[in-house]
């Protein structure tokens, strides 16, 4: 690999490079970790290099609260496709980093799509990135040559990306674009959802109808709060399937319960089957529904036509400015600007700029689309009719 591997696995060697990760100027971050038979993710390897070190962290070994300090130093931490590792690291240490250069979200500003860590190697460096140990089991002890030689690679040359990658984007004067997206990854919420929304993660029980909506919201927030209690995962306190059928059912009794396909008749009889019932009841009880939107079915067949004009159009700039498609504006993004929401994102920052301000434009009737050589183009509007028949 062309340089040594420290492997740290000692609260005091930890303390010694999170004192000497302060002071960089920034450093490339990866994360090991499981979480199939967990609520939470498993932490099992942190990967960090920087200028002249690499280091392997084992958490299973030693305290992470100390990595807390490294998070909220003003060293600029470089990772990619980031959003599950800032779940791990706010797990673990209880922060996440200040401040954060993503570079799957910045190689979206150079027109590739959502590309992987091994791809932009290939890319940028000419490099082959092994994938032998993709799913091994990091939880195991000790860790095997080859495992930490593959995990050591997933940071040993990603600064190296981040230099190259932030010159092209200072070619075409969009760090800027790119820094701000960034800091939208990082501030967004990270972890599980609120348990009052964890119904809606249950595909059949989004179709429910009437008191069964309330109910399947009331149990699924139950499950959500077992399953964190005891570190499971949701599936294993009781199954999506069991989940609907209760709230179907609307079981009153044990015994009522316990003929319920997907619930263990043990569990119907004991405290968590009392638990499940008084679920069932608030959810009789409030008999809530999902907030209705405005007219918005509505709305979208009536825009679908204009939607799907300019989501063309979008694509087709996103296609000239050698961006990535969905990073600029997905169909949902269209839809939100042109029905005139006012958390749309294509109405603030970079993206208004470059398609929001014109959308809005044609929206309020001052320009056109029109086709020119097989391209969408945008246009000022004549207000002269073509005469049809």
């Amino acid at each position: 690999m062309g340089r040594s591997i420290e492997y740290i696995d000692t609260d005091e060697a930890l303390a010694d490079v999170v004192e000497l990760l302060c002071d960089q100027p920034r450093y490339a971050l990866d994360t090991e970790f499981h979480r199939e038979r967990t609520y939470y993710p498993k932490l099992a390897l942190v990967q960090i290099a920087w200028e002249g070190g690499l280091v392997l962290i084992d958490p299973l070994a030693i305290d992470m609260h100390p990595m807390a300090k490294l998070m909220q130093s003003n060293a600029l931490a470089v990772l990619h496709a980031c959003t599950q590792d800032l779940e791990v690291l706010d797990q673990a240490c209880g922060e996440i980093p200040r401040r954060l250069f993503d570079t799957q979200v910045a190689a979206g500003f150079l027109g590739l799509s959502t590309p992987s860590l091994a791809s932009l190697h290939e890319r940028e460096l000419g490099v082959h990135l092994a994938k032998g140990n993709r799913l091994t089991d990091w939880l195991s002890r000790p860790l095997k040559k080859g495992q930490l030689d593959y995990a050591a690679s997933d940071v040993a040359r990603l600064l190296e990306i981040h230099d190259r990658l932030l010159q092209q984007l200072e070619d075409l004067s969009r760090v800027d674009w790119a820094e701000a997206e960034c800091e939208i990854v990082r501030t967004k919420h990270h972890g599980p959802r609120p348990p009052d929304e964890a119904w809606l993660r249950i595909k059949e029980a989004r179709h429910l109808k009437g008191r069964s909506v309330s109910v399947a919201r009331s149990v699924a927030a139950w499950r959500e709060e077992r399953a964190a209690s005891i570190d499971q995962p949701a599936r294993f306190v009781i199954p999506d399937m069991a989940v609907v059928s209760i709230s179907q059912a609307a079981p009153d009794s044990p015994e009522a319960l316990a003929r319920i396909r997907g619930v263990d008749k043990g569990m119907a009889r004991g405290t968590l089957g009392k638990q499940i019932l008084e679920a069932v009841a608030e959810g009789l009880e409030l008999d809530w529904r999902p907030p209705k939107s405005t007219n918005r079915r509505d709305q979208a067949r009536e825009l679908r036509p204009a939607v799907a004009l300019v989501a063309a159009w979008v694509n087709q700039i996103a296609h000239d400015k050698q961006l990535d498609p969905a990073l600029l504006a997905t169909r949902a993004d269209v839809e939100a600007l042109v029905r005139g929401d006012t958390d749309a994102r294509l109405a603030t920052g970079w993206r208004a700029d470059i398609a929001g301000e014109p959308i809005k434009r044609l929206v309020s009737g001052d320009a056109a689309l029109a086709f020119d050589h097989g391209i969408v183009v945008l246009e000022d509007r004549s207000r002269r009719p073509v005469r049809v028949g």
